[in-house]
Formats: C-alpha cells, structure tokens, sequence
C-alpha cells in the first residue's frame, strides 16, 4: 500500500512547524517549508539545522541520515509552492483570522485533492474550514511539543470532514512513528480540552487563597501521579498561552469552567509569563529557566507547636483503616484498631499482617520490623478502649450520618485534649466537628488509597480547628513520613476538586460522540504523560462513588458545569460500577 501524503508542506516554521518538518522529512517525504517572509525563512532554516545538528550530538540522528533529512526539505517565502504538496499543514500564529486568510488562499492555489490540516490548539476548525469551497478536505491535526518525543498527534474531523482524508491523515501520523487519536471539533479537542479547565480550576483555587502553590501542586503530583502540579505547568506553558486557549475555549464553549481565572489576565497584565519571562506562578532563576527560587515556606516560621501524640486509635476496619495502622505502627506509635465488634477487628489485623508480610518478602521491611509493627497493635471490639489515645483517625463509612454518631460517641470517651481527625473524602469535616462538645479539636486528616503508599495527606482546618490541632497533624506526617498539604473545608479538599469535574468532562466529551473511551485515555497519556486516563481511573475509583463526589461539588458551588454527567449516572444506575462490578467504562469481565 503506498503511503499517503508523498509531498508535504508546512505553512509556519516556528518551534512547532520546524518539529513537524524535521518529522515529515525523517519519514522520507519531500517537505515544502513556507515562511511569511525571505528574513524569517533564513531563521526558520537555521533553526531546522540548528535542531537536526543536536540531534545528531544526541546521537538520535546519525550525520548522514542529517545530510538526507536536510536534502529533503526546502524553506521559502512563497504560499504558492503549496500547489506542490499533497497535503498542507498550517502552522500560525493562534489567530482565527489569520488562519481563515490563509486557507482561503491555500484553497485557491492547492489542486482540489489536496488535503489543509490546521495545526491549531483550541480554535474552531469547522470556521477555518469554512473558508475554503473544500470543507471535506479540511481538517485539524495537532502535534505536541516537542515533535520529536511526544507521540500524539490528534487528528480533528468537523462535521463535514471525509471519513476518508482523516483516515488517511491518521495513517499518515502513524507513519511518522505518531499515535493519532480521533476528536471532534470541540473546544481544545482532548488534550486541551480536559488540560486547560482543570488548569484554569487550580489557578482559581490558588487566586481564592484557599491553599498555597506549593500545596496545590503537590497534591495532585502525589495524590494522581501527575508529572506536574498544575501550577508549575502553567508557567511551563506559559501563562499567556493558558489564557488564549482557555479565552478561545469559552469562546466556543460559553462555558465558566473555561473562563480565565482573573489571575491569569493579572499575570500576564504584568509580563509575569512563567518560566520564559522568569517569574509566574512561580519565581525562576532566569528567564527561561526551570530552576524555581525564593519559594515561600510552606505554614511559616509562625507555627505554634503542636499537642505530644503518643498513641493513636483508628475506627474501622476496612481497607482505608487497615492501611493507616500500618502507617502508625510502623513508625512506631502504639495503635488501638477499633472496629465495631471483636472479630471485625481481629479480622482487620489479620489483613494487617498480611500486608506486613508482602512487604518482608519484597524486601521492604525486615522480620524484626514487622514483628514490632505487629506488637504494637491492639484489636478491639469496643471504642471504650480509645479513651486514652492522644490522637483518634476515622476511618469509617462515607456516611455523613455514620461519621456524626461516631463522633458524639468519640466525644463522649476520649479525654480532653485528644485530637479527633475523620479521613472523609468529601464530606464537610465542620459537620463531625459540631456532632462534638470540642469542635476545636476536630481536623479532617484524608489520607489517599493505598495509606502505606501513598505519600500524601490532605490536612483539612475547619473555621473552628484550633491552631495547635493543626500544628499536631502537620508535625506527626512528616513523623510517619507522609507529605502534608493544608487546605480549608470546602467540598473536595485539593485533590478531589480539581480531579473530578476533570473526570465528569471526559464524560461528557464521551456521551457528546467527541472521542472514544480508548482515544480520550491515550491522549491524556501520552500528551499529559498522565499514569492512567480518565476511564481507567473512573474504573478503578468506582463509577459509584465517582458519582457520589460529582454530586458533593456541584452541591456545594452550584457551577452548572459541574452538575455531572448524565451518562455517569445512567451507568451507576444500570450497576456499571466499574472495576468491582466487572463492568464500568470498559467490560473488566472479559479481560
């Protein structure tokens, strides 16, 4: 079968441009670059040999295949070489206009077979397109920087798009050693799509002074595995361009999960840009650097001290509970595991030693580590026995209801100046703490799944949290060797707000025909280096209590965009729960 596209024009040579030619011509094409002007050609030239030349000291290209790769491209001033071309890549500024002039005249001099691909990020492909008397041969195919490493490429049919030019366009891409996935003309199309709201929704948070940069961006490099916290990655991207994508997004969408935060407009108001102008979000050792300074210290030197904890009671006995006595004992607390009835108890400490045991074969604990692990816990059957521990964890059912009576109980047995903490997800910490007569000492302590593993901890203050109770739970994760990041009691701490309406957008990109469950996954994976895409998470958390969270968020902001998807609730509905129900997103059952 002969490949598609023999010929290939790239219409701007900027960083991205000057990447997809280098590509084009690695694959062996002829490539036809095409600048504004005779000045800017010569730099765009230098600049594909300047790159073809490291990556020869890379050692990713040898000096021959250069010499090769350099005869097959050629870089001038005149569109009309792009007659030439089979298919026609534009590579422009992010100017709707701009793009619109520039396919009218590549539909006037391009022969009628010759495919237009936009190269765009965020902007409406369908009103490019309809610039030209060729709308079936237009289409959008959007690389990611750098070309030379990422391997996704979206391949953006409109609603008058050929079946046939995006398929020959994705073989294409493929040929390029690309992965392309398939989206419709929707603003930001995956990637940018799900990227820049949940960008924009941490930049609000940051704005709301809700929790501190640092916070905002560990939580969700620990607690998702993100590469990045979001924050950072702003000022990677640069803020300017966050804020043209998210503006043409809104643009589209009318959307006010896609309406830049008004910090982001500050920021760039004031040429703080991120990284490239050498201060953001974050403040960097020069323009351009990656190295961060003068980061602010996380709680200040103002702390007061924290109250002496020396024993500890955990209320549950499932996986959750389990886990945080293992991360108590180990670091050499002594534990009461309570739980409500004896053997339940027994029970958990059995799967606690369990655990201990899969840690001594894989050589993460010694014999002797586990046994003393193991010495300090006690398995009860009655809260009584809590009555002396410094410090009670919740870890009981997501109940609201549950929590309370457990509190007003807690309350009634543990002495005075014991702190109480709930491990809840999503639930206001403010309602355990009025179930109390000691408010003050009630703090949400939401340690994430698997607690052994897992480094973070989301320490959550009510308005009636006593400093101290806050200086207690912060000083006693890095005693456990856990990551604490401070924020307020608002639905979803930092993790699960900015997590889930992430989710329920892919949702609805799904339910709106955009993009399959499989192209939606790899995207984000391959162009965010996200660990899992949004459907394999959704499976793994339980579409039940995906759904569950999705209510808790709209419930609290009432932000119409957060309401969640329809086909969520249907598949909860239909007991499509995911991963622990054999089918979810994707049938686990056949696998």
């Amino acid at each position: 079968m002969e490949r598609p596209f023999p010929t290939v024009a790239v219409v701007g040579l900027g960083t991205m441009g000057a990447g997809i030619a280098v590509a084009v011509a690695r694959s062996g094409r002829r490539v036809i670059g095409i600048e504004a002007g005779p000045d800017q050609a010569a730099r765009a030239l230098a600049r594909i040999e300047e790159a073809t030349a490291r990556a020869v000291e890379r050692e990713r290209l040898t000096a021959e295949m250069r010499t090769a790769l350099l005869a097959l491209i050629s870089v001038g001033h005149d569109l009309g070489r792009a007659a030439e071309a089979d298919l026609v890549i534009e590579e422009v500024p992010e100017q709707l206009e701009l793009k619109r002039e520039i396919f009218a005249e590549l539909d006037r001099i391009c022969p009628p077979e010759t495919v237009l691909a936009t190269g765009t990020t965020a902007l409406s492909v369908t009103r490019i397109a309809a610039a030209t008397a060729r709308p079936e041969r237009v289409l959008g195919v959007h690389f990611f920087n750098p070309v030379h490493s990422m391997k996704l490429v979206e391949v953006v049919r409109t609603v008058l798009t050929a079946p046939q030019a995006a398929a020959d366009v994705a073989e294409f891409a493929r040929s390029l050693g690309k992965e392309p996935v398939a989206a419709g003309d929707r603003p930001g199309f995956i990637v940018n799509g799900l990227l820049f709201a949940y960008l924009n929704q941490a930049a609000a948070m940051f704005e709301s002074k809700y929790a501190s940069r640092e916070d905002i961006d560990a939580a969700m490099r620990l607690g998702c595995g993100l590469p990045m916290g979001p924050l950072a990655l702003l000022d990677l991207i640069g803020v300017d361009t966050a804020r043209t994508v998210l503006e043409a997004m809104y643009e589209q969408s009318r959307d006010r999960l896609h309406a830049p935060a008004p910090i982001l407009g500050q920021l760039v108001a004031a040429g703080l840009l991120g990284r490239k102008s050498g201060r953001g979000f974050y403040t960097y050792e020069a323009p351009g650097s990656s190295k961060v300074v003068a980061e602010a210290s996380a709680g200040g030197s103002g702390r007061v001290a924290g109250r002496e904890v020396r024993s500890v009671g955990v209320c549950g006995s499932g996986t959750m509970a389990t886990g945080i006595v293992e991360v108590f004992a180990k670091a050499g607390y002594q534990v009461f595991l309570a739980a409500r009835s004896q053997e339940k108890a027994e029970k958990a400490k059995a799967q606690l030693a369990k655990s201990l045991e899969r840690s001594v074969a894989k050589g993460r604990l010694t014999e002797e580590a586990r046994d003393a692990a193991l010495a300090l816990v006690t398995a009860t059957g009655t809260y009584a026995d809590l009555a002396e521990v410094d410090l009670v964890v919740e870890a009981v059912a997501e109940d609201l209801g549950v929590k309370r009576d457990l509190f007003a109980a807690l309350d009634k047995i543990v002495k005075p100046g014991a702190v109480l903490a709930t491990t809840t997800s999503s639930l206001p910490v403010i309602s355990c703490a009025t179930a109390t007569s000691r408010p003050q000492d009630v703090i949400g302590m939401h340690f994430f799944n698997p607690a052994p593993a897992m480094k973070l901890v989301e320490v959550v203050s009510t308005v009636l949290t006593a400093e101290d109770v806050t200086s207690t739970v912060l000083e006693l994760c890095a005693k456990v060797k856990k990551h604490p990041v401070e924020c307020g009691d608002r639905a979803g701490f930092i993790v699960n707000a900015l997590l889930f309406p992430y989710l329920n957008d892919a949702v609805r990109m799904l339910q709106e025909h955009y993009a399959t469950v499989d192209d939606i996954d790899t995207a984000m994976k391959l162009g965010c280096g996200y660990p899992m895409g949004p459907f394999e998470l959704l499976d793994v958390v339980g579409l039940d209590v995906s759904l569950t969270i999705e209510q808790v968020l709209h419930q609290e902001f009432r932000e119409p965009g957060l309401a969640a998807a329809p086909l969520l609730e249907h598949l909860v509905a239909a007991g499509c729960l995911g991963r622990k129900s054999g089918r979810g997103f994707r049938d686990h059952a056949r696998r």
